[in-house]
C-alpha cells in the first residue's frame, strides 16, 4: 500500500513541542547559572548561547540534545587577508594572557560542580552532560572568539575551538551568521524553508533506521545546507509533496557534478558547502539525494 506522504510530510514538518523546547532551554539556563556560580569565570566576559538545531528551529525529535556554546571574549583567534593586515593590526595587539586550554579546563570544573562528576563528561570537543526530567541532554562547547579580517577596520565575528586531540587542529563555526540566514531564507520562502528542512531530516532519519547507507552518511547540518542552496521557487507549491519534490530534483540536478555546487556555501555564506575540509562529499550528498527520491517513489 502507499502511504500518504502528504500527510506523513505535513506532520514531519512541525516543530517540537513546546515541553521539549522548555527543557532545551532549561539545560542552557543552568549552564549559564553553572558559570556565574565558578570563581574562576564569572567576572570573565562570557556568552552562553544555544546553536545548531534548536537555535535555528530546525531540530526534530531525533535531535535528542541541544548544541550550547560557551564564548569567552577576552581573548580571540585572528585570521588575516594578508601580511599588510596583519601588521596594521599588530600595531594595537597585545599579547593573549589567557589560554584556550585553561578557559576549556575551568569550564569543565564549574560544569562538574553544577550537574555532578558523573553527568558530565569530557570530549574532545565538547562537554557532554546527561539528561534529566528537567533538561535535555546537552553538548557543551567552549570557544575563542574568531575574527577573519577582510580588512584592517573590518572582520566577520565567527567561534573557535581547539579539540583535545587536535583532530582537526582547530573548528571555526559563525553561528549568528548562520542564525540570521536562516531566519531571511525562512521569510522570502513565506515560512517553508525549515518545514522542509524538518521534513527532509526526519525522511533521513527514517531511511537511516532502514539501514539505507547514505542516509547514515548525510548529517543533519549538511540537509539543512543542502535546502538552503535550492531555489526560493522550490517552496512555491502548495503541498509538501510538491515541494520536497522540487527541492530534492533540483538538488539532485545540480550535485551531479561540480560545476553546478562548487561555490555553495554553508548557511553562514563563510565556509564552502563543498571542499576537503568537510566530513562528506559533494558525491555522497549526491547518493542521499536520489536514495530519498526513490525511497519516497516520485516518478
Amino acid at each position: 500500500m502507499s502511504r500518504d506522504w502528504e500527510s506523513i510530510f505535513t506532520t514531519w514538518s512541525q516543530e517540537p513541542g513546546k515541553t521539549e523546547q522548555e527543557r532545551a532551554e532549561n539545560a542552557e539556563r543552568q549552564i549559564r547559572q553553572a558559570i556565574q556560580a565558578s570563581e574562576k569565570l564569572k567576572n570573565r566576559n562570557i556568552k552562553v548561547f544555544t546553536q545548531g538545531s534548536y537555535r535555528n528551529r530546525v531540530n526534530v525529535r531525533q535531535d535528542s540534545d541541544v548544541d550550547v556554546g560557551v564564548l569567552c571574549t577576552d581573548t580571540y583567534f585572528p585570521e588575516y587577508p594578508d601580511d599588510n593586515v596583519k601588521m596594521e593590526l599588530a600595531k594595537s595587539f597585545l599579547p593573549a594572557t589567557y589560554e584556550y586550554a585553561t578557559f576549556k579546563n575551568e569550564l569543565e570544573e564549574a560544569l562538574v560542580a553544577r550537574f555532578g562528576r558523573t553527568a558530565v563528561t569530557r570530549g574532545s570537543k565538547a562537554f557532554d552532560i546527561k539528561a534529566n526530567t528537567y533538561h535535555v541532554e546537552s553538548d557543551v562547547a567552549a570557544f575563542f572568539e574568531h575574527r577573519r579580517y577582510v580588512t584592517s577596520t573590518y572582520h566577520h565575528a565567527g567561534v573557535k575551538m581547539i579539540p583535545d586531540d587536535y583532530k582537526p587542529p582547530s573548528v571555526k563555526n559563525w553561528p549568528e551568521q548562520h542564525y540570521q540566514n536562516g531566519v531571511s531564507k525562512n521569510d522570502v520562502t513565506t515560512r517553508r524553508y525549515k518545514r522542509v528542512v524538518r521534513v527532509i531530516k526526519k525522511l533521513s532519519n527514517e531511511m537511516a533506521s532502514k539501514e539505507i547507507q547514505s542516509a547514515k552518511d548525510a548529517p543533519s547540518f549538511l540537509i539543512e545546507c543542502l535546502v538552503f542552496n535550492t531555489s526560493t521557487s522550490c517552496f512555491e507549491y502548495q503541498t509538501f509533496k510538491q515541494m520536497v519534490r522540487a527541492v530534492l530534483a533540483e538538488l539532485f540536478n545540480n550535485t551531479l557534478s561540480d560545476d553546478k555546487c562548487s561555490e555553495w556555501g554553508e548557511v553562514s555564506e563563510l565556509k564552502y558547502l563543498f571542499r576537503v575540509s568537510q566530513p562528506w562529499t559533494r558525491e555522497s550528498a549526491h547518493q542521499f539525494l536520489s536514495d530519498a527520491w526513490n525511497y519516497i517513489g516520485y516518478e
